[in-house]
């Protein structure tokens, strides 16, 4: 029985996961997205050409590719279209190679007005979203008041007329001033555009495709510490990021999952508000973010950086059941005379290497210290090559975790990343 794999992010969010997928293309016939929406940015570098992909799956590069978009996405029609023709105006042609769940919900102009009026009444409190509209989206899935891609064969302007009224009466009630006659405009013409795209029952798609042998990688977005059930709460996204995420966003039964790979940074960032225990408020955190070029792909937003959250890390690699892991942007480190990692939490002078439930508590990071490397390792094609204190870093992550580390990446290229191998692989 042919089985699924799954990529996710094992932090806050912009580990890398574009670059990866589209590395381990090749590898797959399908690449299929199971969650999130556009508030998500996946970059991917090569041939000298970046790209930004925030609904489309990051396997759209490889021509002969099926690429889904799942049932656990939320879409923006008028943002897909952007994208869609952006791809289209770089010679890459997604109307042939592009499957659209019909039951993938869809962000109206309303939902966007809505997540700024429910941040603006949070205040002080406020979460950090993108704007994007994610979050009510998710919430009209949940209450069953949502508008989904397939809707859009049947009475669409009935459908959406009474959605769009409901949320009025929303923003009534909130007193909040808007105008969406641009952006309404715009939205319903993406709605046609949609309608060229193959919309599917991806449920049985994805599973007839297992079937016949065919074999499929699935596409998280955000991070396991944004996961509304397990992360950072409430200063998470509204969807599930982790590899259980991926056979409710899909489709597919649990025990068609097959390796799970967990992607994170050699250090930690986070975009927007909420808990961070590592993050640096110095020279240090500004060098990182510089270096490490740290700024949202969608938003621009700057990234808040800070050394590498071992606890936080092993927590996310049981939930997922990660059985490889892929470390990203270890060359950002080379200059460091030391290296740091964060092994256990103080809580109110008691120690403890558990991820708490109330993150949001006083924390204060224990740390071990290694030597750093001093060496630039952009440049490099072999794991032979690398040098003995970051083989030293390598090994002691690998320890805490339990899990090896399969593949490095040393720049943002596609050609900068070495897989590694150990005996008998």
């Amino acid at each position: 029985m042919k089985s699924v794999d799954v990529l996710l992010g094992l932090q806050w969010g912009d580990e890398g996961k574009g670059k990866v997928v589209d590395v381990l293309t090749p590898r797959y016939d399908v690449v299929a997205r199971f969650q999130g929406g556009p508030n998500a940015g996946h970059t991917l570098e090569f041939e000298g050409q970046k790209y930004v992909l925030r609904s489309i799956p990051s396997g759209i590069f490889q021509g002969d590719k099926i690429n889904v978009i799942g049932n656990g996405v939320v879409l923006d029609p008028a943002l897909f279209r952007q994208e869609a023709e952006q791809l289209a105006a770089s010679g890459h042609d997604v109307t042939r190679r592009l499957y659209i769940s019909k039951k993938a919900h869809l962000i109206m102009p309303t939902h966007r007005v809505l997540d700024a009026a429910y941040e603006a009444a949070k205040g002080d409190a406020r979460v950090g979203t993108t704007g994007k509209g994610i979050g009510p989206t998710y919430a009209d899935k949940t209450s069953r008041n949502g508008l989904r891609v397939g809707d859009i064969l049947g009475d669409f302007p009935a459908a959406y007329a009474k959605a769009k009224a409901r949320h009025e009466a929303i923003l009534q009630s909130l007193g909040y001033q808007y105008d969406i006659t641009e952006a309404e405009r715009e939205w319903l013409d993406a709605i046609e555009y949609l309608k060229q795209f193959t919309l599917i029952d991806s449920e049985f798609f994805i599973n007839q495709l297992l079937d016949e042998g065919k074999s499929v990688l699935c596409e998280g977005a955000q991070g396991t510490m944004l996961d509304v059930d397990f992360g950072s709460y409430p200063f998470v996204t509204s969807s599930n990021t982790i590899s259980a995420g991926a056979c409710t966003g899909l489709g597919v039964a649990p025990r068609r999952i097959g390796e799970v790979y967990g992607i994170f940074k050699a250090y930690c960032t986070r975009v927007g508000a909420g808990p961070f225990p590592t993050e640096l408020h110095d020279a240090t955190g500004d060098l990182i973010c510089d270096r490490g070029h740290e700024y949202g792909a969608v938003t621009g937003r700057k990234r808040r950086c800070g050394w590498i959250d071992l606890v936080a890390l092993r927590y996310a690699v049981m939930l997922n059941g990660v059985t490889r892991l892929i470390m990203m942007k270890s060359d950002i480190l080379d200059d460091f005379d030391t290296i740091k990692a964060c092994v256990a939490y103080d809580i109110d002078g008691t120690e403890t290497d558990r991820f708490p439930y109330d993150i949001t508590h006083d924390i204060t990071p224990v740390y071990a210290e290694m030597p750093g490397w001093k060496t630039d390792m952009s440049y490099m094609t072999d794991e032979d090559e690398f040098p003995e204190e970051f083989n030293a870093y390598i090994s002691f992550i690998e320890d805490y975790l339990g899990v090896p580390i399969k593949i490095i990446s040393l720049g943002p290229d596609r050609s900068q990343t070495i897989e590694r191998y150990t005996e008998g692989e």
